[in-house]
């Protein structure tokens, strides 16, 4: 028994060393997981910058200049004078411009377009007289007549003829009820006919408030009625410049030359010396103005308006601030010994 388990010891010995060895399969490593990286996105591309064109300014092609004689600035209110009221709203505009002494009709509308005080125009007298000539300087038809604008003064005195010389104006008209000659036209239709003619400088006078305060004394109920009757007129006349095609080009000025008190004026009473100034057309900008007005300015405003040189010897200077301009911190002091 001790032989047979030696020989089974020795037998499973010999078979465990001829057995193939047991292999363990290896282990195989997961190949490696790739990290995807996005590709960085194209820059985005800027918008090109496109280049911002302000708009031409409207073109001025002309300017028409409307008085309305002895026009205190209260009145236009008191005289239901819608047509000026309209403008003066949708305008640039001060009712405290000042004129100059003496505060009359014929020294004031000289400094209206010639630019410069009395001292300098020479105008103090206030009649029609012819041997006395014209008004001293470069006014302002004598500048739109030289560069070719059709010049036109229509007057309800006949006085205004010496604000400049014939030369200058290619029209020159007034139907005067103080000259006792029978008209045969009146003064409206005179005015209309100009406006279809067409024009580049025009200046509208109407004398009825003057001569209604005179007569019946200033802001009374005639004279008020007066202003009331030349606002409508004044409309009509806008109408016929819009039937025209005129009026979308056209610089409206509309002012006085002096105010008045009582039956009367011409002293330096504020009554007397404060005017309404108003614009109202292309590139103007609506607003109460800053600026100290004075009646020389127009010319000035005029020139700057249809690109006329300005003259050195005026006194007046273009109100910038009505075409949006900033506004001018120098004061103007007007003319010699006058404040406003």
């Amino acid at each position: 028994m001790t032989r047979r388990l030696r020989f089974l010891i020795l037998l499973s010995i010999f078979l465990h060393a001829c057995a193939p060895a047991s292999s363990t399969p290896p282990t195989v490593a997961p190949p490696p997981t790739a990290t995807l990286t996005p590709s960085p996105l194209p820059p985005t591309a800027e918008p090109a910058q496109t280049a911002i064109v302000a708009p031409p300014l409207p073109t001025i092609s002309r300017v028409l200049i409307v008085t309305f004689d002895g026009l205190r600035p209260d009145a236009i209110a008191a005289a239901e004078m819608t047509n000026v009221m309209s403008l003066m709203q949708t305008g640039a505009y001060t009712l405290k411009a000042q004129t100059i002494m003496p505060s009359l009709t014929l020294p004031a509308h000289s400094s209206m377009v010639l630019g410069t005080c009395p001292a300098k125009h020479i105008v103090r007298w206030n009649e029609y007289v012819p041997e006395n000539g014209y008004a001293l300087g470069t006014d302002i038809f004598d500048l739109a007549h030289t560069f070719g604008l059709r010049t036109v003064l229509v007057s309800g005195k006949e006085k205004l003829r010496h604000l400049t010389e014939p030369g200058s104006t290619d029209f020159f008209g007034f139907v005067d009820i103080n000259d006792k000659i029978k008209d045969i036209t009146s003064l409206e239709s005179m005015a209309y006919s100009q406006v279809r003619e067409g024009f580049g400088l025009m200046l509208m006078h109407f004398p009825d408030g003057d001569l209604a305060g005179h007569e019946y004394g200033w802001m009374s109920r005639q004279q008020l009625r007066a202003y009331k009757n030349d606002d409508d007129s004044f409309g009509l006349l806008l109408e016929v410049m819009k039937s025209s095609n005129m009026y979308d080009g056209t610089l409206i000025i509309i002012t006085s030359d002096h105010g008045g008190h009582d039956t009367t004026h011409g002293s330096n009473l504020p009554e007397d010396m404060t005017i309404p100034w108003i614009l109202n057309g292309p590139r103007v900008v609506p607003g109460e103005l800053q600026t100290q007005v004075y009646i020389m300015d127009t010319a000035a405003t005029v020139a700057y308006a249809l690109g006329l040189p300005l003259q050195p010897e005026w006194d007046g200077v273009p109100i910038y601030e009505a075409f949006g301009m900033p506004v001018d911190v120098v004061q103007k002091s007007g003319c010699p010994g006058l404040t406003p």
